[in-house]
């Protein structure tokens, strides 16, 4: 046989991968991301005929309006709350279990990572901001198909079955965010959760024309857009606190100084989250000194990390550093129309609360990159000549 010749394997037999036994589901419910998901439809399965018991139960000899109090949309809100709780601890008990079971944890990417350890009242707040948005979110939905379907009725059984179908979806919706927490999806519920919860609170105002004194007016009343205001401001803070730490943590230090200045962007982040949560604590109407102070506070933190962060971690891409002097520039700006009497302090407030929070979801991004850059740059070095190799089991 000539030296240019070449052969052609035979194809391989095909090999048929047997699905996973509900049996071994139930018992390893995270081995594998097939696992997480049959474990999910199982808990919405499971969801779908308590809750379409307990609303047939409810519903009996009723017909329901879509929205409003007493009306099938109140329910499935108030019950995908309850059920959000249940599935997001569910989620976060099978990645115990997979723990427990030896199974590599390589597979399932999550919260864990060096330096930023996931605490009680981080899994507290995180699960209150998926029930707050599933609450909100079905009341939002319910009130739209109100006015889409205007003067329409639900009759008992239909509601029974929309209503566990409601709470299904959202089960199972949860406890797969709770299973693949990351801090990725952590940003995005963030973000979600401050939209949701202040579109609820400006909606359910008692006085329509706050807007026309500030962000804050929102938080004064005593009807419930206040409480929805003032807790969202709480809950967001523990959660911004949360991201601080896992955005810092895929920081790569190589020096001293280096782990120093990731430290203070770290302590800077930390600060934002405990001023906005303070903001919350203490209403303008109240606690009115103190409440200006932490809102300047957050201000203040935000603009030093923005400044400082090219010497804090010099390895920050430049575009990124950039973009926060823009963020900055656009605040002082707004501050200046505010001043002249051009804009109101609300639209000042609202512009610069959407301007630090996209700055923080893309700075976790841009840090996560880094880690991953850095990753595969120390498995692409060139290994010296002569240097022996010890082949992989």
């Amino acid at each position: 046989m000539s030296r240019n010749t070449t052969t052609i394997d035979s194809p391989a037999t095909p090999v048929s991968i047997a699905p996973t036994s509900i049996g071994r589901v139930l018992r390893h419910p995270a081995a594998n991301a097939e696992s997480l998901e049959s474990i999910a439809l199982l808990i919405g399965a499971a969801v779908f005929v308590v809750g379409g018991l307990v609303a047939w139960f409810v519903f009996m000899g009723k017909d329901l309006p879509i929205a409003g109090e007493g009306s099938l949309g109140e329910f499935v809100a108030f019950g995908s709350a309850i059920v959000t709780l249940i599935a997001f601890l569910l989620g976060r008990l099978s990645l115990r279990t997979r723990s427990a079971a030896g199974f590599a944890d390589a597979a399932l990417p999550g919260l864990d990572a060096p330096g930023a350890r996931i605490h009680w009242f981080d899994l507290t707040a995180i699960a209150l901001a998926h029930a707050f948005i599933a609450l909100l979110g079905w009341i939002g939905l319910a009130d739209l198909l109100e006015q889409s379907f205007q003067g329409a009725v639900v009759f008992t059984i239909p509601g029974a079955v929309l209503a566990g179908v409601g709470m299904a979806v959202t089960a199972y919706a949860v406890f797969l965010s709770a299973a693949h927490l990351t801090p990725m999806l952590l940003s995005f519920v963030l973000a979600l959760f401050l939209v949701v919860g202040a579109l609820a609170s400006m909606l359910s105002s008692s006085d329509p024309l706050w807007w026309q004194m500030n962000l804050s007016a929102l938080g004064m009343t005593n009807d419930i857009s206040a409480l929805a205001f003032n807790l969202t401001l709480i809950i967001a803070g523990v959660i911004v606190t949360t991201i601080a730490r896992y955005a810092t943590a895929a920081v790569p230090t190589t020096t001293h100084a280096e782990l120093r200045g990731r430290n203070i962007v770290r302590v800077g982040m930390i600060l934002i989250g405990i001023f906005l949560a303070c903001v919350g604590i203490f209403p303008v109407d109240r606690f009115f000194v103190l409440h200006n102070t932490v809102a300047t506070g957050m201000a203040v933190a935000y603009a030093v990390l923005v400044i400082g962060l090219r010497w804090f971690i010099p390895s920050m891409p430049k575009v990124f550093i950039l973009l926060g002097y823009v963020y900055v520039g656009v605040i002082v700006m707004l501050a200046v129309f505010f001043a002249t009497g051009y804009y109101n302090l609300t639209a000042v407030e609202l512009v610069a609360a959407v301007l630090i929070f996209s700055w923080i979801i893309v700075f976790l991004r841009n840090t996560g990159a880094m880690h991953g850059q850095s990753t595969a740059d120390a498995a692409a070095t060139p290994i010296p000549d002569g240097a022996s190799v010890s082949p992989q089991r």
